[in-house]
């Protein structure tokens, strides 16, 4: 017995653990596709019909239940909202007060908010809302309305909300469902309207967004609204002066406190530099930055936008309900569906009114022929219900042949019921008047149903007229030019090299110092070798012994310029090259010379203007070399690719190779142009020609404050509005103004030459009533006085100055010569004289050509491909 148990044992013993086996995909398909369907259809999607997710749609409607034309508490609509939305009270308060924001629907009452500082609204118990003329007008009809159960089974709600109006696209929505997601931007209120008369006219339309944050925006890449667009979106960012910048309007999805701690963030890491910073926001944006003396203002502002919230990218994505399905569509398709939609709601409000408007008119003859015709007597004798009926119905019968339908019993009883009050007192022209007025009304909802479309273009313009003001565009359209990173940021570090072991980084302090740099830089290095190679800035990076040449690369530089002999391999020919470096892929090794062993540099500078310099060859004395020593001038060595292998110098052993002569720019002078649109320079032939200019040119501005300042062209610079001079500067050239002295009340000439370079100079007195009048760049310019007519005397005749002989040429600080004694009305600039300008000469106007002969052995040989040059100064 005992061993039968043992046996029990050791076999429970033995048996495996089974592994239970549940299969979920029951689960999957029903339970979690009923989830995903209804967060995607209940919760996160608004419908194309009126443009609501389904809890907006039902704030809207209960605001229509408490309607009283007064003020409700918020909490008593969120309450009242809880009778059909199945959710907690906390989500129907912030989805009204989202839509209380928007400032189109809800008429808002408390502190709802900030949209612009971030703010939250305050409690739902201490704000008040109530639905606005504009919702009210285009929100409710529940005659067209469709309705249905609440969740609970105790009330109706409706399906959709009768809108008539591309509401969606006026408010935006944006929800986050279970594996897809929607981003409809808003647009503007005036320009849907517009874009809808279009539409119902057979027009072509655009649509773009209008944010209600204002800003600016880049709408090139916006498609439509569809997956795969893309927003740029800018603070209005402006100088307010040398120290100054003023932010008023900040990008759509930002606050000004994200957008200040984006900027803090920035500084902190160095990408920019500011002194402090100040928020002065209430109703409209006010963020002030002060920044440290010295740093460029308008390098500053590339900078904000390159490194801070200051600019951002917005992807929308059209996702809406159609049908109970997600449909992906463009915003001019959901501006085309709404407006057709509204179509066929006023189509049916006009057939509703229609009918009621016949049965009124109905009613009215009905009730004429009964009161008329005595036929209420005939009913005196009737003892039964079914009698009384049918002695009104013969009454009636030879009068009703003009009437559109067929008499009821329901009409019969109407009539029963009028009273011997208003039967004694009926009035034969009044009760025409009425049927004739009806019949008027019947008519014009006729021709509305047969000119349906005219009748919706009148509709829209009505909605135009009636809530369109005050709701002009606030996001202004711009195509922006992409910022440099590279170029706008702080140099926050500095770099070094460490030559024979080939090593550079920031780290590197015991070593040789290159110069200032960013983390975000990349730095081009050339060694002995004839190797080149780009990485990007770090602590300590290793890439290659011997170095000749670092410095911080600029990509897409065709302007710098690299003067180079090797000599290929260990017994091979030297040559010569010129090359630039424009593009390449980051941490690879690039060989600059043939490619043979031992290969390596003899002569190497890298010149940022292109310059071209004169060297002087030296050779070993070998033998029976006649020639050894002789000038190669860079100039006549063609620009090519950095693969090229060059021109053969001379095939014997070099001694030495020495600077003769410092290069001047071989490149061709750039020309630049002005975009008005844009207010940027370019060089691609956008906007106005301002000149040709080359390294060593300045731009010359002066605006409307009598301030005038020189400074080296760059297409990042920004410009105030009040520039009025904008032109390639000639030093020679004197400047002639006439400015009114506030203090003196006298008005001044002046001619004068741009004493500093590169400095922001005033060339009128600095009393705060001083202003300029005129000013010319011109050699000889004239001007017309205006004189004021003086009491008692006759006005003077015009005067014409000639500047020149007027004045002669001093100092920009000087007051200049008084103009006249008489009162002056206005001061005007006529055509200068004639007048030949000297014609510039540079040193770089020289004819690059290809030297096939460049030493005493009469060798060339060179491959590769070509590239252009521009340059600027190493």
């Amino acid at each position: 017995m005992i061993e039968e148990e043992n046996d029990d044992l050791s076999n429970e013993q033995n048996e495996e653990p089974q592994e239970t086996i549940t299969r979920v995909t029951g689960m999957y398909k029903d339970w979690f596709l009923d989830y995903a369907s209804y967060v995607i259809l209940e919760r996160a999607v608004p419908a194309i019909e009126d443009g609501f997710k389904p809890v907006q749609r039902r704030i809207m409607h209960s605001m229509k239940d408490l309607d009283d034309g007064r003020y409700n508490k918020v909490a008593n609509i969120v309450g009242h909202t809880m009778q059909y939305h199945p959710h907690g009270d906390a989500s129907i308060a912030d989805a009204m007060v989202q839509i209380g924001q928007k400032d189109l629907l809800i008429d808002t009452q408390g502190n709802w908010g900030n949209i612009l500082t971030g703010d939250r609204a305050a409690a739902s118990r201490y704000i008040e809302a109530r639905i606005s003329k504009f919702g009210l007008d285009v929100v409710f009809n529940p005659k067209i309305t469709e309705w249905q159960a609440s969740y609970d089974g105790r009330r109706k709600e409706p399906v959709n909300l009768p809108v008539m109006f591309p509401l969606l696209l006026a408010q935006g929505g944006e929800g986050i469902a279970v594996g897809l997601s929607t981003k409809i931007l808003p647009h503007n209120f005036i320009e849907l309207i517009d874009a809808s008369i279009k539409h119902l006219k057979g027009k072509r339309f655009t649509i773009v967004p209008d944010f209600p944050t204002a800003g600016i925006a880049d709408f090139s890449n916006y498609n439509d609204g569809n997956r795969g667009g893309k927003v740029r979106v800018r603070a209005r960012i402006s100088q307010i002066n040398k120290n100054t910048l003023a932010i008023t309007e900040i990008p759509f999805a930002t606050t000004t406190s994200s957008l200040i701690d984006s900027i803090l963030k920035a500084n902190d890491k160095g990408k920019i530099k500011i002194k402090k910073i100040e928020d002065n926001t209430a109703a409209e944006v006010e963020i002030l930055i002060h920044l440290p003396s010295g740093l460029s203002p308008d390098k500053t502002i590339d900078a904000l936008y390159a490194f801070t919230s200051c600019e951002s990218s917005i992807s929308p994505l059209g996702c809406v309900i159609e049908d109970n399905k997600p449909l992906f569509i463009g915003v001019s398709e959901m501006l085309r569906r709404s407006t057709d939609n509204t179509v066929q709601l006023l189509k049916q409000e006009l057939e509703i009114k229609l009918g009621e408007l016949e049965e009124q008119w109905h009613f009215a003859s009905l009730e004429r022929i009964f009161i008329e015709n005595r036929i209420y007597r005939d009913i005196e004798e009737e003892e039964t219900w079914e009698g009384v009926i049918s002695a009104i119905d013969k009454g009636l019968q030879p009068h009703i042949k003009h009437l559109k339908r067929q008499i009821t019993e329901d009409d019969i009883t109407r009539l029963t019921e009028i009273r011997i009050k208003r039967i004694s007192k009926f009035d034969i022209d009044k009760a025409q008047q009425k049927i004739d007025a009806l019949e008027d009304q019947i008519a014009e909802v006729k021709h509305h149903l047969d000119n349906l479309i005219e009748y919706t273009i009148a509709y829209f313009s009505r909605l135009k007229k009636e809530y369109g003001e005050g709701r002009e565009r606030k996001t202004e359209i711009a195509t922006f030019d992409d910022v440099d990173a590279t170029k706008v940021v702080i140099r926050n570090t500095k770099l070094y090299v460490n030559r024979e072991e080939g090593f550079i980084g920031t780290s590197l302090r015991r070593d040789e110092y290159v110069g200032d740099c960013s983390d975000i830089d990349d730095i081009i290095v050339f060694t002995r070798a004839g190797k080149m190679m780009i990485t990007k800035v770090d602590s300590k990076t290793f890439v290659g012994k011997d170095i000749i040449h670092v410095a911080v690369f600029k990509k897409k530089d065709k302007r710098t310029i690299y003067n180079m002999i090797y000599k290929d391999g260990a017994k091979g020919p030297s040559y010569i090259k010129r090359f630039a470096v424009t593009s390449i892929t980051r941490d690879r090794e690039y060989d600059l010379t043939n490619g043979n062993k031992a290969s390596k540099v003899l002569y190497f500078t890298a010149n940022p203007n292109g310059e071209a310099e004169i060297i002087t060859i030296n050779l070993r004395q070998v033998g029976s070399i006649k020639k050894l020593k002789w000038d190669i001038n860079f100039a006549d060595i063609l620009i090519k690719g950095r693969a090229s292998k060059g021109n053969v110098v001379t095939k014997y052993s070099v001694k030495r190779i020495e600077l003769k002569e410092k290069g001047v720019s071989t490149l061709k002078p750039r020309k630049i142009w002005f975009d008005e649109v844009v207010q940027r320079l370019n060089v691609d032939g956008r906007g106005e020609l301002i000149g040709e200019f080359r390294g060593e040119d300045k731009l010359l501005m002066i605006n409307q404050k009598g301030e005038v300042k020189t400074v080296t062209p760059e297409v990042t610079m920004h410009f105030d509005k009040d520039m009025i001079v904008m032109e390639k500067w000639v030093p020679k050239k004197p400047i002639s103004a006439i400015y009114y002295h506030g203090g003196k009340e006298i008005y001044y000439v002046k001619r004068f030459l741009i004493e500093n370079e590169n400095r922001t100079e005033s060339f009128i007195s600095e009393d705060e009533n001083s202003q300029l009048e005129i000013v010319s760049t011109d050699w000889r310019p004239i001007a017309e006085v205006v004189f004021a007519k003086e009491r008692g005397k006759d006005r003077k005749e015009n005067l014409e100055v000639n500047l020149e002989d007027f004045i002669s040429v001093k100092g920009i600080s000087a007051l200049g010569n008084q103009l006249t004694k008489d009162k002056v009305n206005q001061v005007n600039l006529l055509d200068p004289l004639p007048y030949e300008a000297p014609e510039e000469v540079h040193a770089d106007d020289l004819e690059v050509v290809d030297e096939t002969e460049l030493s005493a052995d009469n060798s060339n040989e060179d491959d590769g491909g070509t590239s252009d040059g521009q340059t600027a100064l190493f």
